[in-house]
């Protein structure tokens, strides 16, 4: 089974926010999902919330991000730890 991470649109018409899903490759779009590890809120300044321990988790267990996802993560990388 391939795995995927990627977004998941909800929200209404004009008005959309994503949420951060673990899910077979096959599935739809919006469609079922293992988990849901994050949202995206690309009206609100392309707010970010997103569980990083378990994206690194899915990352391990072969899971591949969308290219969408990815520019996401890149553009908003993640914050270093604090002492």
């Amino acid at each position: 089974m391939a795995v995927h991470i990627r977004l998941a649109r909800h929200g209404t018409k004009k008005a959309p926010f994503f949420r951060i899903v673990v899910t077979d490759h096959r599935n739809p779009r919006d469609g079922s999902h293992l988990e849901n590890i994050g949202t995206f809120h690309p009206a609100a300044e392309g707010v970010l919330n997103l569980d990083r321990s378990r994206l690194e988790y899915w990352q391990k267990q072969g899971a591949q991000p969308s290219h969408t996802l990815a520019q996401l993560l890149k553009k908003n990388p993640a914050a270093p730890a604090q002492p």
